[in-house]
């Protein structure tokens, strides 16, 4: 780090890098926090967390115990072993002995995105419920015909206020908190929404993954998905770049074509006798149509069967720069997709055991090169374009449910099914508290102890 720091100072290094190289040092040395903890107030398994996209201070989370609770991640409630381990307790507590509160266990717990004074949680018990958080009381509920396995709004939404819901019904709700009213449905999946995600490059665009091993692609103004991932549709590595269209050779496409240089189309002839030309635009037209009756989304074609997995689509995830999509499924494998082209980039994770009972929410890093996936009891960090393992984080007692990388501090979060929420932080930030406290210590030896 003090490398790059001379190098700012000596003006060879641009803020903007610099400031990358900063923060990628420093999400390389993630550790589990010996100076912040986070008091749990659940008594079930941790099934969601989300830091809030305004000041990055309040981490919300929500647990099997159909209770949802709210932290300050910034500021302490209480210290110990002398002042060097800061205590962060809820702020605020909502459990099911609320009037308003779910019967049932929360599945998915989400900020509003452009304001901490909402947010809104999805339950088991077929409720989806958007909360006032100064007063912890319900102003909207929408009833679902399912449970709900995930909600979701979209961190960039300008012109929509829409929470896409996935439950255990093959359709795709759309809650709209202007009017409390279902925008509209999407039906395609063969079987329950287990996962979705809204694209960070376009407030129209909705991922979801289903039961039925299918990923699709919707643009929420239109009618059917446009997309479906296939697999066995790949490109390797990254995008390519841009092709540039090459230039003929008019001398040698002309080589042994006669004197005029036109190719004269193949012509037959009649019953009475006469030449006829052929009529390629007739078929050309044709061939169109066909191709548009294929790629038709409502059509039951071999493409619209098409899986992203063999099983369940557990998780998914999209990076931040909004070309890539990170899906994790039912048979224990991570794919690495083009959000462009649709392919599967054939990024070769190693291989890891996932969870293929319920969803697992997985994070990325802000430069979108380190991909946080819960692996049962531990937490693999992944090289996203070489698929290796770079470290494994052990510290749950039982499975990993959800993670949430908070990129402000460089600090990731995690929940799992011990009821705890652990706080994994940079190596740096861990020893200047330690050293500080060291220095008081010998400031206090050196003092005089008589009196005058």
């Amino acid at each position: 780090m003090w490398k790059e720091t001379r190098e700012r100072e000596l003006g060879n290094l641009r803020p903007n890098l610099f400031s990358s190289r900063i923060s990628r040092s420093r999400v390389s040395s993630i550790q589990l926090s010996n100076c912040k903890e986070i008091v749990s107030s659940h008594r079930g398994s941790v099934n969601s967390l989300q830091v809030d996209l305004i000041e990055s201070r309040y981490l919300l989370a929500g647990a099997s115990d159909a209770t949802v609770a709210v932290y300050d991640i910034q500021r302490a409630t209480d210290f110990e072993g002398r002042g060097l381990i800061a205590k962060h307790k809820s702020l605020l507590t909502i459990n099911k002995h609320h009037e308003h509160g779910h019967k049932y266990a929360i599945s998915s717990a989400i900020w509003y995105p452009i304001d901490t004074g909402m947010f809104v949680t999805g339950s088991y018990d077929h409720h989806i419920n958007v909360w006032d958080t100064n007063t912890a009381q319900v102003v909207m509920n929408f009833k679902m015909p399912g449970k709900v396995y995930r909600n979701a709004m979209s961190p960039i939404a300008r012109s929509h206020m829409l929470i896409a819901a996935g439950t255990e019904d093959v359709q795709v709700r759309l809650c709209d908190m202007g009017t409390g009213a279902f925008a509209h449905t999407l039906s395609g999946h063969r079987d329950g929404v287990m996962s979705l995600e809204w694209s960070t490059s376009s407030e129209w665009v909705l991922v979801t993954g289903g039961c039925d091993g299918a990923i699709r692609f919707w643009d929420i103004r239109k009618a059917g998905c446009f997309r479906v991932l296939d697999q066995s549709h790949s490109q390797f590595g990254r995008r390519p770049p841009l092709l540039v269209r090459p230039t003929t050779n008019k001398k040698s496409s002309l080589t042994g074509q006669g004197s005029s240089g036109k190719v004269r189309a193949p012509q037959r002839k009649s019953a009475n006798g006469n030449t006829s030309k052929p009529h390629p635009v007739g078929r050309a037209s044709s061939q169109m149509k066909t191709a548009k009756q294929r790629s038709h989304p409502g059509m039951l074609s071999s493409h619209d069967r098409a899986t992203g997995h063999y099983g369940v689509v557990t998780g998914l995830k999209v990076t931040e720069d909004g070309m890539y999509l990170l899906s994790a499924g039912s048979d224990s494998r991570l794919r690495l997709w083009d959000m462009e082209s649709g392919c599967n980039t054939l990024v070769n994770f190693e291989t890891t055991r996932l969870q293929n009972s319920k969803a697992i929410q997985i994070a990325v890093s802000q430069d979108s090169t380190l991909a946080f996936v819960p692996c049962m009891s531990t937490v693999k960090v992944f090289d996203i374009w070489s698929g290796q393992t770079k470290c494994s984080f052990r510290g749950h007692y039982e499975n990993v449910n959800c993670c949430w990388y908070n990129a402000m501090d460089q600090e990731l979060y995690t929940g799992g099914n011990d009821r705890h929420i652990l706080v994994w932080s940079p190596y740096e930030l861990n020893m200047d508290k330690v050293d500080e406290w060291r220095n008081e210590q010998a400031a206090a030896v050196d003092q005089d102890n008589w009196s005058d």
